[in-house]
């Protein structure tokens, strides 16, 4: 069935392939970004290859903006079926070099942020008795990272938070999943490599069973199957899509 399906941090790497997934799939897709020129470019590319999108352009940290930008999505889409929660912040800093400021900022993004948008999106589910929620969270938070105490934190969070939600909304026809990326070639992974935060591809790929660095699409292919009417008895998981770096 076609339904209607909003991505945040949909402009750009991982979300951006989530968005052409779900589209292939035939759904309406709102893409979520705070990059308004990025939503736009998006959008484009996506009616390009004959989809249905909206631009939505939003801040997650901003409840009243999420709350608008859904507004929007369901005067033009129609409710909200589908939620996947793509957007996030990375930080690297020596736990002692953390600051206050960006402890709140990273887990106003990551967690906060994801808190936002499903808590608003959520009810449209529950009217429907019908809905998929897949949160984006990290293999950080599986195996601890040094250097990104705040980042990894924040990540674990969103783990619990998804299985609290799978287990609150079981009943309902609501199943709630995530996805803990690990080695995906990214842009954002792309600048944290430039920055010197991580190691070169080559490195990072021989860390990796299967010897190579993930993509986005192997992100989305995930997520577009957790998203379907086939998993509908999948709730509560942490579906790695990793190479065999963490089992």
């Amino acid at each position: 069935m076609k339904r209607v399906a909003v991505v945040t941090g949909g402009a750009s790497g991982m979300g951006l392939s989530i968005c052409h997934h779900l589209a292939r799939r035939g759904h309406q897709v709102a893409v979520m970004d705070v990059d308004g020129p990025a939503v736009r470019r998006a959008c484009a590319e996506l009616r390009a290859a004959g989809a249905r999108a909206l631009a939505c352009e939003a801040d997650v940290t901003d409840r009243p903006a999420v709350e608008e930008a859904l507004r929007e999505v369901r005067a033009g889409l129609g409710p909200v079926e589908i939620l996947v929660t793509s957007a996030g912040l990375v930080a690297f800093d020596s736990f002692t070099d953390i600051t206050p400021e960006s402890w709140d900022r990273v887990l106003e993004v990551n967690l906060t942020g994801t808190f936002h948008c499903v808590q608003a999106a959520v009810p449209d589910m529950l009217a429907a008795g019908w809905g998929r929620i897949v949160t984006i969270s990290s293999s950080s938070a599986q195996r601890g990272s040094p250097g990104m105490v705040h980042y990894t934190a924040s990540k674990g969070a969103v783990i619990a938070m998804t299985k609290a939600l799978a287990r609150e909304y079981a009943g309902f026809g609501i199943t709630v999943n995530t996805i803990p990326p690990s080695g995906i070639d990214t842009p954002m992974s792309r600048s944290s490599q430039a920055a010197g935060h991580l190691p070169g591809s080559e490195v990072m790929a021989k860390a990796i069973p299967v010897g190579h660095l993930g993509t986005g699409d192997d992100i989305a292919a995930a997520c577009a199957f957790l998203c379907s009417e086939e998993a509908g008895y999948i709730t509560g998981q942490v579906l790695g899509v990793n190479g065999g770096a963490v089992i």
